[in-house]
C-alpha cells in the first residue's frame, strides 16, 4: 500500500492537496472546476429503493440553495408542467479547482417501480431532465454491474471497462463499485480525480442508482492530537454519494445496507475495520442485518478480500470474523476489490476440490470475488493459480449480475466484451445453493509469464508484498 509523507498526508486532509513538496499535476487544461451549470450528478438508492432515492451534484459556490425539480416521466415533452420542487441541503468544498458547493437532495415517498426525471438547479440554469426508476416493492428480475477498482487513469483507461459494462448491459438496474473509485494520493490532485470519476460514468451514474464501497483509498492519512498516524476518510466521499445512513454507528458514511427487489446489499468498510478498530462493531452489526433479512439473497460489497489473489496473504481478521457469519446466514456473494487481478473462489481448499463438490452435488456457500477495471494491476500471488476456480491478472474486467427467482447467473467480461467467466448459484426448494458453470469454452486464463503478459506486450502486473 502506498503510505506518503506524515506532512503531504495532513495537507491531503485538509484541501485535498498533493504533496508539500512537489504538487500532483491537474488533468491537462484543469477542466473540473465547478461552474454555474451542475455536474458531477450521483444518484444513490435509499434503504428502501422502491420508496426512496437521493441525489447529489456539485455547483460553483454562487447557487447556495439545493434545489431538485421532480416530476412522473410523462411521454410528451411538458415535463415542468408536472414537476414539484424538492429542497436539499449543501455544504462548501474548497479544493486545488477552486470553491465548489456540493448539494444533497433525498425523495421518499416516491411510488415502487414507477419511473420518474428530475433535474438540478445552478446557477446559471438547469441540468438535463434525467430519468430514473424505483425498484418493486418486493421480489422482481433485475440485472446489475459490479466493478472492481476504477482508482488510476481513470479517464483515459478505465472509463473503457465502465462504459462497456454500461453499454453492453441492458438495462442495469444498479452499478455496485467495490471501493477505491478513486486513488486521492499519487495520481492526478484530488478534485481532478474525482472530476474524472464522473465523466467515466456520465448521466449514466445520474440515472442508475451507484451502490458504492469505500476503499483504503477513499480514506487519506491524518496526524491524531498526539502526533500518531491516523486516517479520515477523504473530504469528497460524503459529499459525493448520499448514502441511506443505516449503518454501524459512527461509519454511517461508509457502512449501510439495502433491500433490492429480494436482494440486500451490505456494505462493509474494510479500512476502518482494519486501521481504525471497528472490525468487533461492523462484525455485530453485520450479524444483525443477515439475522434479521428475509431477503431472497444476499450480497456482500466489501473493498478488502477475505482470499486474496495477489497479496501473499489472506486478510486475516476480516476473514477471521466475517467469513463464519457469511456462511452461517447464507450469503450468496461476496463482491470485493483491492488486489488488482481476477479472482473467482468457491471452495478455500482450491478449484480441484470444487470440482469435486460440484460433481458430487454439494451445497455450494458463499461465492467470493475479485475484480479490477481500472489500469493497475497486481501480479498474482502463488496461489492464485490453484485456488480460484479462474482467475486472471493484467486484465481489466466488469461483472454483470442476473438476479432471478431461483437463479444468480454471474459473467464476468474483459474490456473488450469478451466473456471470461461464467458460473449460475440455482436455489433448490430448500433454499440451498449448487453451482454450475453454464459456458462452453471459455478462453484460456489470462497470466503473465516472465515478463510477457497475455497480449503479447510486456506484463504491466507489479507483485505485491503486502
Amino acid at each position: 500500500m502506498y503510505r506518503p509523507s506524515l506532512l503531504a498526508l495532513a495537507l491531503a486532509a485538509c484541501i485535498g492537496s498533493a504533496t508539500a513538496t512537489e504538487p500532483l499535476p491537474h488533468s491537462p487544461g484543469a477542466p473540473y472546476a465547478a461552474t454555474g451549470l451542475a455536474d458531477r450528478i450521483v444518484l444513490t438508492p435509499g434503504a428502501n429503493p422502491a420508496r426512496e432515492m437521493a441525489v447529489t451534484f456539485r455547483t460553483d459556490s454562487r447557487q447556495t440553495s439545493s434545489h431538485l425539480q421532480l416530476a412522473p416521466a410523462l411521454d410528451g415533452p411538458q415535463l415542468e408542467k408536472r414537476a414539484t420542487l424538492v429542497e436539499g441541503s449543501s455544504q462548501p468544498l474548497d479544493t486545488e479547482n477552486g470553491a465548489a458547493r456540493y448539494h444533497q437532495v433525498r425523495l421518499a415517498g416516491l411510488q415502487p417501480d414507477t419511473p420518474y426525471v428530475y433535474r438540478v438547479k445552478g446557477a446559471e440554469g438547469w441540468s438535463e431532465w434525467l430519468q430514473l426508476r424505483t425498484a418493486a416493492q418486493g421480489f422482481k428480475p433485475f440485472r446489475f454491474i459490479y466493478l472492481g477498482d476504477t482508482q488510476n487513469d481513470i479517464l483515459s483507461i478505465a472509463s473503457r471497462s465502465v462504459r462497456q459494462a454500461l453499454h453492453a448491459t441492458a438495462s442495469p438496474a444498479l452499478v455496485v463499485h467495490a471501493g477505491d473509485l478513486t486513488s486521492q494520493r499519487d495520481d492526478l490532485v484530488h478534485d481532478d480525480e474525482w472530476g474524472e470519476w464522473n465523466q467515466a460514468g456520465g448521466f449514466h451514474y445520474a440515472a442508475v442508482p451507484q451502490v458504492v464501497a469505500a476503499g483504503n483509498h477513499e480514506y487519506v492519512d491524518s496526524l491524531n492530537p498526539d502526533g500518531s498516524e491516523g486516517r479520515v476518510l477523504g473530504p469528497h466521499w460524503a459529499k459525493q454519494f448520499a448514502l441511506p445512513g443505516n449503518g454501524v454507528k459512527g461509519l454511517e458514511s461508509t457502512t449501510y445496507f439495502i433491500d433490492y427487489q429480494g436482494v440486500r446489499f451490505i456494505v462493509l468498510d474494510g479500512t476502518a475495520a482494519l486501521d481504525l478498530d471497528t472490525l468487533d462493531r461492523q462484525s455485530q452489526w453485520l450479524e444483525q442485518r443477515l439475522k434479521e433479512s428475509q431477503a431472497r439473497w444476499k450480497i456482500v460489497v466489501t473493498h478488502q478480500p477475505l482470499f486474496t489473489c495477489a497479496r501473499p496473504e489472506d486478510t486475516g481478521p476480516l476473514k477471521a470474523a466475517w467469513k463464519p457469519l457469511f456462511e452461517r446466514y447464507k450469503v450468496d456473494l461476496v463482491l470485493q476489490g483491492h488486489d488488482h487481478c481476477y479472482s473467482r473462489v468457491s471452495n478455500e481448499n482450491g478449484r480441484a476440490a470444487a470440482k469435486k463438490a460440484r460433481a458430487a452435488g454439494k451445497v455450494q456457500g458463499p461465492v467470493y470475488m475479485v475484480s479490477v477495471a481500472g489500469s493497475k494491476m497486481y501480479g498474482l500471488n502463488d496461489r492464485a493459480r490453484r485456488q480460484p476456480d479462474r482467475s486472471a491478472e493484467d486484465t481489466q474486467l466488469y461483472q454483470t449480475v442476473e438476479v432471478l427467482p431461483t437463479r444468480l447467473e454471474v459473467r464476468s467480461f474483459t474490456a473488450s466484451g469478451t466473456l471470461y467467466d461464467a458460473f449460475d448459484l440455482n436455489r433448490d426448494k430448500q433454499g440451498r445453493n449448487r453451482l454450475s458453470e453454464p459456458a462452453g469454452k471459455l478462453p484460456v486464463e489470462r497470466f503473465c509469464s516472465g515478463e510477457a503478459g497475455p497480449d503479447q506486450l510486456p506484463c504491466t502486473s507489479r507483485s505485491k508484498s503486502l
